[in-house]
């Protein structure tokens, strides 16, 4: 079969099962299977496909039928332009969550002549401490570690098998970071000068899509209003000797008000507000 008309009957079958990016996913899982570009089997639509390349797409045609997210069913994913290593066991980065690495960048600490407290940091002679906690895949504090060299990144997550993706995408990179088995912060007693939060956030009831269904459920939700865990996460500041300098969270814009509430109980101000993600000042 060529591949036009491959293409053609692959996005019908996709579109047959609800798949509302039919095409693009056709077009992605062509480029992985046949090692070709989409700009080259678009421009190519008379090229052949052996029959051992269709059957190995067919197969993976099938787990997107059921709404098996592409990120899964490919074993990677992008975030920030650098490309991850993803399994079922954690959350596929979301857009949105790019956000945090650009409002960190912005941190007066990093900033030459910032007059922020955080540059009582580089002045001592020691790297900034970033710690991505809940981290999953590691996109997050990976990313701050190549974005902003010499800082010392440590990515936390209760969960084995996310400490397991983690290391891979460390190992991939070749970073010098230390991965944590801790529930929050309660595995360390180091100070962190910025932490990143990506934790559960979504309410309980909250009714997910079918992709999402296929994402591990302690990842996403995170009690009846979704901030039980951000909740945990500043009492356990709170009772830190050294409390970090600032804390960046995502959580649903309608839960921000509530979530602010929390951080101003735990001595903590609103800095920034950026789309899903909020940046909270130390006392």
């Amino acid at each position: 079969m060529t591949c036009e008309d491959y293409i053609v009957k692959a996005t019908a079958f996709l579109n047959a099962a609800g798949i509302g990016t039919a095409r693009l996913d056709v077009l992605v899982l062509l480029e992985d299977t046949t090692g070709k570009d989409r700009a080259w089997l678009l421009a190519h639509p008379e090229h052949e496909l052996l029959s051992k390349q269709q059957a190995e797409i067919e197969k993976l045609l099938k787990r997107r039928t059921r709404h098996e997210p592409l990120a899964y069913i490919r074993g990677k994913t992008e975030f920030y332009g650098r490309e991850f290593v993803l399994t079922p066991a954690v959350l596929e980065p979301r857009p949105e969550s790019e956000t945090m690495i650009g409002l960190l960048e912005a941190l007066p600490l990093f900033q030459a002549g910032g007059r922020d407290p955080g540059s009582v940091a580089p002045k001592s002679g020691r790297p900034v401490s970033i710690a991505d906690i809940g981290t999953g895949s590691g996109a997050l504090g990976i990313t701050a570690a190549l974005e902003l060299p010499g800082t010392a990144v440590e990515l936390l997550d209760i969960d084995p098998k996310a400490l397991e993706a983690a290391q891979t995408n460390v190992d991939k990179f070749t970073l010098s970071i230390n991965v944590i088995k801790s529930d929050l912060l309660a595995a360390t007693s180091r100070h962190y000068d910025v932490l990143l939060c990506n934790l559960p956030y979504v309410p309980d009831n909250y009714k997910i899509n079918l992709a999402a269904e296929h994402e591990p459920a302690g990842a996403i939700f995170g009690g009846p209003d979704g901030l039980d865990l951000y909740r945990r996460l500043f009492e356990q500041v709170t009772k830190r000797p050294k409390q970090p300098l600032y804390i960046l969270t995502e959580a649903l814009p309608l839960q921000h008000p509530a979530l602010r509430a929390i951080a101003e109980q735990a001595g903590y101000r609103t800095a920034k507000t950026d789309d899903f993600i909020q940046v909270f000042a130390g006392p």
